[in-house]
């Protein structure tokens, strides 16, 4: 007699196991797997995935529990999907469960019904039919859609029926009061706008690029392209698409971060109009949960989407492009401390296509693999349109007196662009007024008391604000060491250069863009939309503005303070302000124009400024290549980092040193080298004590063969339940 099957479920959470479940009562055949289940655990129930179905278990059945339920009749997830989370969790070591939840839209990981996955469509009424529309005259928008729907009589989604007339959800329920149209199931295709038949002429680099990349479509071969800012990358990866969408496939687009998605967008919807899905976090949970369907469901061909859009099920995937490859928020840097840029490269040797990597500074672990062989490297080397590489200039700062930050060298460069109606764009990768505040009298400073930190000064605001913890405190009128009124700024922000730009250019248009002028939804798209129109010939931002944006009109760019990266503690530190300085500058001279780049130092003559400056990224590259050689630290060897806090400061290092111990007594560990523990470079943050233990190896399997061992030694450690413990695989960053 055949045994009754069991469930292999995965639940959310931090246990590193599957957990076994008998069918729901009555349930009359074989579930798929892939399907979500309602499972009794502990006092309440939860809801689990269906990973695998066996037909024995580690205990008796007498004491396994049924399931309550089945929540969906058909797989939300594919066996390639499962393979893809399989892989990462294995790789990150990350409780399964736990990847698997966090690649599920935010309603699917409750008990809810799955979204009806076509959205809300409208037709017109019997009423609406035989209504004279002559009565609209002074209601444009009205007409508009009555219009539009009388020559789709089977109906439209609310979304293409708003894209295609122009109005609102509010003229739609002014037309519903007047019973003149009716929801209903949209029955004929969403209205397109005529997608844009007008390319841009590829160069014969990018001609090449695409050649390249196209012949092998319809098999796994990782690409870097290595593009100067300007060259045209965006147009390789829309002729590309198009020959995806061609073969009937589809087409999954990673970017960085949000800021970088409505530009982004707005090219992909001329070129392909609604065959393009977008994803990213600001989205409501609603409306990230229909695009997922669809996606799923093959009914939208290209997918722009950030970090965790890595995830979302495409049935015919046939190319991965990443672009801004190089840049850190590809890496989950909280909980499941996954790489979107590594996982890609997964992603299309499984489903068999082209990953394209692109960037005008890749990393240094891209620039290897491409050297070893591993990925075909793709170059483009000279800007589109015949455009020119901006001049760089070093502004030496030392013994200049600044104003906010601002040296007498930028204000009148500054001055002399303006004056020729160019637009100028500055650059400081520091939010709020100052990053501190001192007493003149006592030297009292605004320590934050969770965090070795400061509190940076929002003026704004009028407020103490830690960036890394979120604490936030009135500025006080006095000391409150000393009680002296004199309390002065140290250093700038965006807020304090702005200050000082309306003081010497008063009459000049400023658009700022930081996290605090963007909170709002749809402010950074109306920043960006003014900046491409002209409307503000003075740019001031953070990262949010430096990156991947396209101003034509910018011709002077500033970039205020990076000399923290010429002397930062984490190995990386100059490969990042080396990749942030050339992206700055890529804004510089994309037109007509030339462009001219000028960068405050205090250290003009160091190497590494000088060699940017001169002779660009290539070189700096090489050398940040060989000196990563000689102390064989990543891309020559390979590491994880095992963080622990704790409100009691000796649990930490105890934890760690019980673990490095540990690992000590393992099979393989004359391969591995343990550093530490050691205080974590900002010991103390949000009230926790941090320390961590850096674990390399030069083999990348020998690592992981020594972490599959040493992993549930750590977690059966009595020490490890007094901290929290996190693992980090190819940690980017070491704070």
């Amino acid at each position: 007699m055949v045994s009754e099957p069991i469930l292999r479920i995965a639940l959310s959470g931090p246990l590193r196991t599957l957990f076994d479940y008998l069918m729901p009562a009555g349930m009359p055949r074989l579930p798929v797997v892939g399907t979500r289940f309602l499972v009794p655990f502990g006092r309440g129930g939860r809801v689990g995935l269906l990973m695998a179905i066996h037909h024995a278990s580690e205990l008796p059945r007498e004491r396994l529990k049924r399931a309550s339920k089945q929540l969906d009749e058909e797989p939300l997830l594919c066996d390639r999907d499962l393979r893809l989370l399989q892989w990462a969790a294995d790789y990150y070591q990350h409780p399964l469960g736990d990847v698997v939840f966090q690649a599920l839209p935010v309603n699917l990981r409750k008990t809810r019904a799955i979204t009806q996955t076509r959205p809300a469509a409208w037709r017109l009424s019997a009423i609406g039919r035989e209504a004279d529309t002559a009565a609209l005259s002074r209601a444009p928008k009205q007409l508009a859609i009555m219009q539009t729907l009388q020559a789709h009589p089977g109906g439209l989604s609310k979304t293409g029926l708003i894209e295609a007339s122009g109005a609102t959800e509010s003229v739609l329920r002014s037309l519903k009061a007047r019973g003149w149209i009716e929801p209903c199931h949209p029955a004929s295709p969403e209205p397109t706008e005529t997608p844009s038949q007008v390319k841009h002429p590829l160069n014969p680099a990018q001609k090449h690029a695409v050649e390249q990349i196209s012949t092998d479509l319809g098999g796994f071969t990782p690409f870097l392209l290595n593009g100067v800012t300007g060259s045209g990358k965006t147009e390789v990866y829309l002729h590309l698409i198009e020959s995806v969408i061609a073969r009937g496939q589809q087409a999954l687009v990673l970017v960085p971060e949000i800021g970088l998605t409505p530009q982004l967008m707005d090219r992909f919807k001329q070129r392909f109009g609604h065959r393009v899905a977008l994803l990213h976090s600001a989205l409501a949970d609603g409306e990230r949960e229909r695009v997922w369907h669809d996606l799923r469901l093959g009914n939208k061909s290209v997918l722009l989407g950030t970090r965790s859009a890595v995830f979302t099920p495409m049935p015919n995937l046939g190319l991965v492009l990443v672009d801004e490859e190089h840049d850190l928020s590809y890496k989950q840097q909280e909980g499941f401390r996954y790489s979107a840029r590594d996982l890609a490269l997964v992603r299309g040797q499984q489903a068999n296509c082209p990953v394209v990597l692109g960037s005008a500074t890749p990393s240094l672990e891209s620039l290897r693999n491409a050297q070893e062989g591993r990925y075909r490297q793709l170059d483009l080397p000279n800007r589109a349109a015949d455009a020119k590489m901006p001049e760089m200039h070093l502004v030496d700062i030392c013994s200049v007196p600044l104003d906010g930050g601002l040296s007498p060298a930028m204000i009148n460069e500054i001055r002399n662009a303006l004056a020729n109606n160019e637009q100028v764009m500055l650059f400081i990768n520091r939010r709020g007024y100052a990053p501190m505040l001192t007493c003149h009298a006592c030297g009292w400073l605004t320590d934050c008391p969770r965090c070795d930190a400061r509190m940076t000064h929002h003026r704004m605001q009028d407020m103490l604000w830690c960036h890394h913890c979120g604490h936030q405190r009135r500025v006080p009128n006095q000391c409150p060491e000393c009680g002296s009124p004199d309390l002065r700024a140290i250093g700038q922000g965006t807020e304090q250069i702005e200050d000082r730009l309306k003081h010497h250019f008063p009459d000049v248009p400023l658009a700022r863009i930081d996290r605090d002028t963007t909170s709002r939804k749809g402010a950074l798209e109306k920043l960006l939309q003014g900046i491409r129109e002209g409307a503000f010939p003075l740019l001031l931002g953070t990262q949010m503005l430096a990156k991947g944006h396209h101003f034509p009109s910018v011709t002077l760019v500033g970039i205020l303070d990076v000399d923290q990266g010429l002397f930062g503690a984490d190995y990386r530190a100059p490969e990042r302000m080396a990749q942030l300085i050339l992206q700055v500058a890529g804004r510089a001279g994309r037109a007509e124009r030339a462009g001219r780049v000028l960068i405050q130092t205090r250290h003009p003559e160091h190497p590494l400024m000088q060699m940017l400056a001169q002779q660009g990224y290539g070189a700096f590259s090489k050398e940040a290549m060989a000196e990563r050689k000689l102390a064989m630290l990543p891309p020559f060897s390979h590491q994880v980092l095992i963080r622990a806090e704790s409100t009691k400061a000796n649990d930490p290092i105890e934890f760690l040193q019980r673990a490095a111990t540990a690992g000590q007594s393992l099979d393989g560990v004359d391969q591995i080298e343990l550093w530490g523990p050691v205080p974590a470079p900002m010991e103390r943050r949000a009230g926790r004590i941090r320390a961590h233990l850096l674990v390399q190896s030069h083999q990348r399997k020998l690592l992981h063969r020594w972490l599959s061992q040493w992993i549930p030694v750590i977690v059966a450690l009595p020490q490890a339940r007094r901290v929290r413990w996190s693992i980090d695989v190819d940690p980017m960053e070491m704070l």
